[in-house]
C-alpha cells in the first residue's frame, strides 16, 4: 500500500502537494456526492470505497477526528443504503423501492443543531488531550475544536442523508463552505476547487430533492382529494 501514501506526490498546486491517495479520494467523493444529489442509490457503492480511502488519508495526515469518523461513516453508509432501497410502507416514492424525500420538524432541527455544538465542544476537548495522553501513538491534533465541529456536522449530514431528509444539504453546505474558507485563508488552491465542486453538487441536491419533495406533497394532496 506504499503507493497510496501522501508522500508519493503526483503534482503540486498553489503550494499544496497532491498525492495519488488524495486524487482517488477527491474523485470518488465527487462522484459519490453527484449521484446522491440526483437521488441515486448507486452513490452508496461509491461511498464504501470513498470511506476506506478517507481513513487512510486522515490517518497519514494526523487528523484523528476525521480518521475515527470513517468507521462510523461506514455504518451510516450501510444504514442509508438499506433505508433508501427498503422504504417502509408509506415512505416509498412512485419509483419502486425508493425512499421518498421528507423534511424535519422544527424541534428536530433545533435538536440536531444543539447536538452539533455540544458534540463538537466535547469531542474537540478529547482530541486536544490525545497527544499529551498518548504521545507515542498520536501527534498533536491540528485545530481540534474546528475538526471536531466539522466532524459533528458531517455525521449529522450523513445521518440525515441516510434518512433522505432535505436538511442534509444545509449541513453539507456548511461543511464545505467552512472548509473552502479555511483552505483559502492558508493559500491553498487544489482543495478549495474540490470544495467548490462539493458546493455545486450540494446546490444541485437541494434543487433536485426539493422538487421531489414538492411532487410528493402534491401527489398526497391529490390522493386525499380523490377520497373526499
Amino acid at each position: 500500500m506504499d503507493f497510496l501514501s501522501i508522500d508519493n506526490v503526483l503534482f503540486t498546486i498553489g503550494g499544496q502537494n497532491v498525492s495519488l491517495l488524495e486524487l482517488f479520494s477527491t474523485v470518488s467523493g465527487l462522484v459519490c456526492v453527484f449521484f446522491a444529489s440526483r437521488g441515486k442509490s448507486f452513490n452508496f457503492w461509491i461511498g464504501y470505497f470513498y470511506t476506506a480511502l478517507l481513513f487512510l488519508l486522515f490517518m497519514q495526515k494526523h487528523l484523528y477526528s476525521s480518521m475515527l469518523l470513517q468507521p462510523v461513516s461506514l455504518v451510516l453508509t450501510v444504514f442509508g443504503h438499506y433505508r433508501w432501497t427498503h422504504p417502509k410502507q408509506g415512505e416509498e416514492t412512485n419509483r419502486q423501492n425508493q425512499l421518498k424525500v421528507t423534511v424535519l420538524k422544527k424541534s428536530r432541527r433545533m435538536f440536531h443543531i444543539a447536538l452539533v455544538i455540544a458534540g463538537g465542544a466535547v469531542w474537540g476537548f478529547v482530541l486536544s488531550k490525545l497527544g499529551s495522553i498518548f504521545p507515542d501513538t498520536f501527534h498533536p491534533a491540528r485545530l481540534p475544536f474546528l475538526d471536531a465541529t466539522i466532524t459533528m456536522f458531517i455525521l449529522t449530514a450523513q445521518y440525515l442523508s441516510a434518512q433522505k431528509k432535505l436538511e442534509c444539504w444545509a449541513a453539507w453546505l456548511t461543511v464545505n463552505v467552512t472548509n473552502l474558507t479555511q483552505y483559502l485563508l492558508v493559500g491553498l488552491i487544489f482543495m478549495p476547487a474540490v470544495c467548490l465542486g462539493y458546493i455545486i453538487f450540494a446546490i444541485m441536491g437541494i434543487k433536485t430533492w426539493t422538487k421531489e419533495y414538492r411532487d410528493t406533497i402534491t401527489q398526497q394532496k391529490n390522493i386525499k382529494k380523490c377520497y373526499k
